[in-house]
């Protein structure tokens, strides 16, 4: 059974919204005109990546989930 129509919308706007947050945070990264900035504009990128798949994760847990009941 797939997910719900209204979870699957939410799920696409959550990773538009995070994939907007990425790109901001690439460009931050790659035009900081110092370390310090470059690095927390690193650790934007990469909590957001780490974001991003644990919503994959979770969606790819409700899909196993509702094919099980």
């Amino acid at each position: 059974m797939d997910e719900s129509p209204d979870l699957r919308l939410l799920f696409h706007r959550l990773n538009n919204q995070l994939g907007i947050i990425l790109a901001h945070a690439e460009l931050l990264e790659a035009k900081a005109g110092d370390d310090m900035n470059r690095a927390r504009a690193g650790q934007i990128v990469s909590s957001t990546l780490e974001a991003m798949t644990t919503a994959k994760e979770i969606r790819a847990k409700i899909v196993i989930d509702q094919s099980t009941t």
